[in-house]
């Protein structure tokens, strides 16, 4: 009998155990945690965070001269004005004359071809190539 008992109060026990309500409770302020967590999340983000901006701005700056800027944009405006010619000597008033052009390290070949105008530009101080095919 006793171990009747025994059994009963043990599964009894067990039944009648007791519990509580999970709650969830977000740590991010911005999803509704608590505001004193910002600091400890934004000193972790920062530790974690690979990039410098500070550092990346200011070699940028120190990078660029005015000369080396100067002849950056006197050769933008050559090839543009190249280009802008070529276009309109294709596709406006006037002949276009194929030939070869030199503009600093830029080289252009241009002929005409049964497909229309074939611009070759190689860069010499890269070795990089483009082909570019007016279409007729």
């Amino acid at each position: 009998m006793k171990t009747i008992i025994f059994i009963l109060m043990l599964f009894g026990g067990i039944f009648l155990g007791k519990s509580q309500q999970l709650v969830y409770k977000p740590i991010n302020p911005a999803f509704g945690g608590d505001t004193f967590n910002y600091q400890w999340l934004l000193s972790s983000a920062n530790a974690q965070n690979q990039f410098d901006q500070k550092n990346d701005f200011a070699s940028l700056l120190n990078d660029v001269n005015s000369l080396d800027s100067f002849s950056q944009s006197l050769n933008r405006q050559v090839l543009s004005e190249l280009s802008r010619k070529l276009f309109q000597d294709q596709f406006g008033e006037g002949s276009l004359q194929p030939g070869n052009y030199l503009f600093g390290s830029m080289y252009l070949q241009v002929t005409s071809t049964a497909q229309g105008l074939l611009i070759n530009i190689l860069d010499t101080s890269t070795g990089e190539q483009s082909e570019i095919i007016i279409p007729k």
